[in-house]
């Protein structure tokens, strides 16, 4: 016999203002899934656009000291050292390199490169130990 009772109480309509409540949820739920779907649709875009403007020619991939490297094709330098100058070490740092080495009387230099300059921009004698 209860279950008729209940049967009896969902069947009979809601009151007014629990009738406006529900109105107010519903229009609240549908402007909160249109605003997510706005959001979804953008994100999808940005991530369209970022893989489309990734095709382009290609940019700069190093930028230092004035020195700018594109992706597509190697700097090119040479560096001319004095005869008889045997390397025994090379650094670089900030688009310079660093030759370190002896001549061939024996006396200890270092050679500062510019790769920007294109040109040897130090010599440096080394005395002592």
């Amino acid at each position: 016999m209860s279950n008729i009772e209940n049967d009896d109480q969902e069947d009979k309509p809601l009151d007014p203002v629990m009738e406006n409540v529900r109105r107010k949820m519903m229009r609240l739920q549908l402007v909160s899934g249109g605003i997510m779907l706005l959001m979804f649709m953008a994100v999808l875009a940005a991530i369209v656009y970022k893989i489309s403007n990734r095709d382009g020619k290609p940019e700069a991939v190093a930028t230092s000291g004035g020195l700018s490297v594109p992706s597509d094709a190697p700097v090119k330098a040479t560096a001319t050292l004095p005869a008889g100058f045997a390397v025994s070490a090379v650094s670089q740092s900030a688009g310079q390199v660093l030759f370190y080495g002896a001549m061939a009387d024996g006396a200890r230099k270092a050679f500062l490169f510019d790769i920007a300059a294109g040109r040897v921009v130090a010599e440096i004698d080394i005395a002592g130990n």
